[in-house]
């Protein structure tokens, strides 16, 4: 009995002694709890802000905002030449630089066709050098470029052993999806500077956000882009130019076949293009943007493991 009423004492004495300690743990645990939630609400708003209220305004003007032309590269991968499509349905002039112009003569042909705006072909191989850059000026000479539309080469998005790729396709495939960025912007920001007005978006790849297996030079190129934005951003922002950062996760490369996660290309652009003037780090895409959101909270280690099974 007595040992029983010795517990109660030394219970009561602990409890007055660490009744203050208590106290202070709880009000951290309030604080920590109203962050998390000032977090959650503030995440909403900007999903809102960013996806879902351009949406709600009649279409803006983007050719009295940023200019009259596009200088589209990368128009070979889905997303770029849907981008282009819908700069183009908002009466936007578009300048496609390929490699390969014959591959993409349909799809100028059905911009010009579809949206009444005037749809130029110009062959650039920037894996030949800087005496590829004549063209392009040639190319944006006494024109309004008003956007700089630059997309990472589509075959970058094959899972590929690195140690298994050849010299030749690694220099042309990363030239053209770092190089051509570089250039094609240092080429056109002259002019948008001068009218203090431009755009400029960079559409790399959400997927890449953490390392994956067999896409080495995707992630490298992605990193490339996404800093590269950002330091344009910072650099000229104070000077009339709007630089746009557009990681895309998967988007299906055939029209009417997409989904809510993964959207065709004339939904998702319709999005992203929404997003102008707005945000300069975007999916482009609400559901991407959730999507992202998970994959940075999850632990590298669980990423790596779940693309290792999805390989």
């Amino acid at each position: 009995m007595a040992a029983v009423d010795s517990f109660h004492l030394l219970y009561r004495q602990v409890s007055r002694s660490c009744g203050g300690y208590v106290e202070g743990l709880a009000l951290l645990g309030a604080l920590y709890a109203a962050s998390k939630a000032a977090l959650a609400a503030r995440g909403a708003y900007r999903l809102l802000r960013l996806h879902f209220l351009p949406r709600l305004v009649k279409n803006r003007d983007l050719v009295r905002c940023y200019g009259r032309w596009a200088l589209v590269s990368g128009a070979s991968g889905t997303v770029v030449k849907a981008y282009a499509e819908e700069l183009a349905r908002h009466g936007v002039s578009i300048i496609i630089l390929s490699p390969d112009i014959g591959s993409l003569s349909g799809t100028a042909t059905a911009i010009s066709e579809s949206h009444g705006v005037d749809a130029v072909l110009v062959e650039v191989d920037f894996s030949h050098g800087p005496s590829v850059c004549r063209s392009v000026q040639d190319a944006i000479r006494d024109r309004d470029v008003g956007f700089v539309v630059n997309g990472l080469d589509a075959g970058l998005d094959v899972p590929h052993d690195f140690a298994e790729l050849s010299e030749g396709w690694l220099w042309d495939v990363v030239t053209r999806a770092t190089a051509a960025a570089t250039l094609v912007t240092r080429l056109a920001l002259p002019g948008m500077v001068a009218r203090r007005r431009g755009a400029v978006v960079n559409i790399s790849s959400g997927a890449s956000c953490r390392p994956g297996l067999k896409r080495a030079t995707l992630s490298a190129s992605t990193a490339f882009l996404e800093h590269f934005s950002r330091a344009l951003h910072h650099e000229y922002g104070g000077r009339g130019i709007f630089v746009q950062s557009v990681t895309p996760l998967h988007v299906a490369a055939r029209a009417g076949t997409g989904s809510w996660l993964a959207p065709d290309g004339r939904v998702y652009a319709r999005h992203a293009v929404s997003t102008l003037g707005i945000c300069h780090r975007t999916t482009g895409y609400w559901p991407h943007a959730l999507q992202a959101g998970l994959a940075r909270w999850m632990p590298e280690w669980m990423w790596v493991t779940g693309s290792r099974l999805l390989a």
